[in-house]
């Protein structure tokens, strides 16, 4: 329905320092639309006119014919269609400025200039980033004063008067009382706006749209009113859209201006720029995006609203939909074939096909369910069949019949009624959506026993559900995301025999998401699932058996992967087949004393699969004798490694002295082990010594905030927590502008981010401080590998570079090798 009044603004934070921000970015916008059209001048000699005409040219000439340079949605392709630099954001800017490709006649004066204004846009879009992201929208003072400094350097670089930002700085109200209101406007508005609504109300969402748009185009109204207006406005153009449409559930994609999903995210982002702290806008903004399947920005800007209005069920509501609706297309669902809707009856010749079950013997199975005294197996039975449909038995698909059943069996605390039942209320399938009582139903049925009591037989729905609480918490659907959360009721899951939870557990250990990265149990976790039949993990062994040269079983698993039905597998089959075809010849071609220096690295690494010795307080992955051994002969990773885990022991014996405890010292021998080599850092996620390690992190970086130690350990132990961080690290830096360990932080914090232009400055200026620091020089090579427009001749000399300096047996030695070798193949 469409909004009538406003909304009360949380008055326990004070958004005014946020607000004078948001204002200043928003002098950018023109800064920018000018700089883009000089540019374009320059490169193209060219004119743009913010016609249809030069955004179609624009598009087929540069954005068509450079596709890895520019990663656009489709609104955003629409809108460089459509010609009108008005219409675009900063985000759609700061691509094109920072992608398009510079003619290469330029002078070195003209390189520099461009290079200046590219770093300016660079900070420009970081601030509104961080700004965006922000937890509460409270800026403290001295926060507010250092980036407000920085915007304004960057504004008058870009030709801003700087007593119009000042004038931001000294005079930007949140009531906007100095608005010049007309009474009789005023009236007229509310009257028009009253007309909009009953429109709305009775379906009529033409009519609905002129009156709001009347209102909008009045004299004389507070900017809060016209935030109404434009809010209104977007939710009946996507109400009108659903009704053209006649569908709520799926996507089309935009191709077109005169999509009213492309008109509602322009007048969405309207209120929004009129009243940024008004939740409502964030939400409307939120749904036009969530109507054109932009999740994730629809993520962040529900989540911006729940910030502002954290009590509102209605932005929960919509929020939890798109992260499993976000979840649900990152894991492919919509490709796995095991999820392929049939009926009952292909579902049982399937049955018959893989495993020579005999459809009729099924069949009287169920007869003989519907005889039983206990009515709960048929019920399930019941549910499936209405849930598919059933051809043979003349019953149609009817989720409200198969939701009415599954509840029958969940009455009688059956897991199987349980596990289905949550499932229709997780996609709103015959009844309501409702994303809290699918979790109450799942946790139900994951407490369960994993066997039927009397009977040998496993009880179905219960590793099914501690799986998709497994999800949930991965993904924070209705819960907090909490990834040792996700990754305990994995681990019950994949014990209980769920093939899915495995694959998602060996995600987690190979990646070290929330638990500590081990290749070798998230290999054992893929080879468990590929076993029962996961086609996902049967596709990963066949990438893992790639990067571990094993050439024959990557064909093998992939064929596997194939046969499984894994759509990816099959539609990248040659692309997948040349490149082991092209890394089989690079490694023939290579020197054997290249060979042993790639196998010597690997058997350095492989040192992280012995079994960690028995400790009191804490244990290792790394074998210490066997490192000290390879430190004997030679090895200077391996040397690097004992130091680090000499550092750490003191530290975990410190702690271990509760009365006496010197936390200063336990601070410095941690971050110590860190510097060092931080992989050797064990700490199990939830245990006493873990909470006990944070306490003191945390109550040490309140204490002395600026203490470097203790800063190293908190972004170590936080690792996951991967923007705030980089917002931390940025502190940091200027306040510690001679400190090459946090530029080699903030580094690797911005390639997890893909942020790769932040990354190379952070390497550069680090490398400024010492030029021999090889982890630095190995993350500027990654930097500009995946950076676009960088000349592979630059990238190689990168790697060199490292290769150079680095220990022959460090862990990054092959990486670089390959990374050349494709270098290499690319110039030729």
């Amino acid at each position: 329905m469409a909004a009538t009044s406003t909304s009360t603004v949380n008055s326990c934070i004070d958004f005014s320092n946020w607000l004078k921000l948001q204002g200043l970015i928003g002098l950018s916008f023109p800064c920018l639309r000018r700089l883009f059209k000089t540019r374009y001048q320059c490169f193209m000699n060219q004119i743009w006119d913010d016609s249809p005409k030069i955004g179609n040219i624009f598009y087929k000439s540069v954005i068509r014919q450079h596709p890895n340079n520019f990663k656009l949605f489709p609104v955003q392709i629409i809108s460089i269609k459509s010609g009108n630099s008005e219409d675009w954001d900063l985000t759609l800017l700061t691509a094109l400025l920072l992608n398009i490709s510079r003619p290469k006649n330029l002078s070195t004066s003209e390189k520099q200039i461009l290079d200046t204004e590219d770093q300016f846009i660079k900070d420009l879009r970081t601030i509104r980033n961080n700004l965006a992201h922000h937890a509460t929208g409270y800026i403290t003072d001295s926060e507010f004063n250092q980036l407000f400094q920085q915007l304004k350097n960057i504004l008058v670089s870009f030709g801003e008067d700087d007593s119009k930002i000042d004038n931001i700085k000294d005079h930007i109200e949140l009531e906007s009382s100095k608005d010049i209101v007309d009474d009789e406007s005023v009236k007229e508005m509310n009257n028009l706006n009253s007309i909009g609504n009953r429109y709305f109300k009775e379906e009529n969402y033409n009519d609905a749209i002129k009156y709001f748009t009347k209102a909008i185009h009045l004299p004389h109204l507070s900017v809060k009113d016209r935030a109404i207006l434009y809010a209104n406005l977007s939710n009946t153009r996507l109400a009108l859209y659903k009704q053209i449409q006649d569908s709520d559930s799926t996507f089309s994609t935009l191709t077109t201006t005169d999509d009213e999903r492309y008109r509602a995210l322009k007048d969405a982002k309207q209120s929004r720029n009129l009243w940024p702290i008004w939740w409502k806008a964030h939400y409307r903004v939120g749904n036009a995006y969530f109507s054109i399947n932009e999740l994730e920005k629809a993520i962040n800007s529900f989540e911006r609203a729940l910030a502002l209005d954290p009590l509102n069920s209605e932005v929960k509501k919509v929020l939890d939909t798109s992260q499993f609706k976000l979840s649900q297309q990152q894991r492919h669902e919509h490709l796995d074939p095991r999820l392929k809707p049939q009926t009952i009856d292909e579902h049982l010749t399937d049955m018959k096909n893989k495993f020579g079950i005999n459809p009729k013997q099924v069949r009287c199975g169920h007869l003989l369910a519907e005889m039983n005294d206990d009515p709960t197996p048929a019920n399930v039975i019941k549910g499936h069949k209405y849930f598919w449909g059933d051809t043979q038995m003349g019953i149609k698909q009817d989720y409200e019949q198969s939701a009415i059943y599954f509840a029958e069996a969940a009455g009688q605390d059956n897991a199987e009624g349980m596990y289905n039942l949550a499932m229709l209320y997780d996609r709103g399938l015959g009844v309501k959506k409702d994303h809290r009582l699918a979790t109450h139903l799942y946790e139900q049925a994951a407490l369960q026993p994993t066997q039927v009591p009397k009977t040998n037989r496993q009880n179905i729905g219960v590793a099914e559900s501690q799986h998709a609480l497994g999800l949930r918490y991965y993904n924070g659907v209705d819960v907090a995301k909490n990834y040792a959360t996700a990754a305990y009721w994995y681990k019950r899951a994949a014990d209980n025999g769920c093939e899915q939870a495995a694959n998602n557990l060996g995600i987690m250990y190979l990646e070290g998401t929330g638990i500590k990265q081990n290749s070798v149990k998230a290999e054992q976790w893929f080879q468990f699932s590929a076993k029962k039949g996961d086609p996902n993990a049967t596709c990963t062994l066949a990438q893992l058996s790639f990067e571990k040269n094993d050439f024959n079983m990557a064909r093998e698993w992939h064929q596997r992967a194939r046969d499984a039905g894994h759509v990816l597998a099959s539609t990248n089959r040659e692309n997948f087949l040349a490149g082991i075809n092209e890394k089989e010849a690079f490694i023939k071609q290579c020197p054997p004393s290249l060979l042993n220096v790639l196998d010597e690295s690997a058997k350095l690494m492989d040192l992280k699969n012995v079994k960690p010795k028995p400790s009191k307080i804490g244990s290792s992955l790394y074998n210490y004798d066997q490192l000290k051994e390879y430190a004997l002969k030679g090895s200077i990773t391996a040397k690097q490694m004992c130091t680090a885990l000499e550092h750490f022991d003191v530290a975990l014996h410190i702690i271990a002295q509760y009365e006496n405890l010197d936390k200063n010292r336990f601070i410095h021998e941690l971050a110590e082990a860190y510097r060092t080599e931080s992989l050797v850092v064990q700490i199990i996620l939830g245990t006493k010594l873990y909470k006990h390690i944070e306490t003191i992190i945390c109550s040490s970086l309140t204490h002395d905030p600026d203490d470097e130690d203790t800063q190293i350990c908190y972004v170590y132990f936080y690792h996951d927590n991967l923007e705030q961080n980089a917002k931390l690290l940025n502190e940091w830096k200027q306040k510690r502008p001679k400190s090459v360990h946090l530029y080699y932080l903030s580094a690797c914090v911005n390639c997890f981010l893909k942020q790769y232009d932040d990354a190379l400055l952070d390497c550069n200026t680090g490398l400024k401080l010492d030029p021999n620091y090889y982890e630095l020089l190995y993350n500027k090579a990654v930097a500009l590998r995946l950076l676009p427009n960088i000349d592979q001749v630059d990238i190689i000399k990168a790697y060199q570079d490292f290769l150079n300096l680095a220990p022959k047996d460090h862990r990054k030695v092959p990486e670089s090798y390959y990374a050349m070798a494709q270098c290499y193949l690319s110039i030729e």
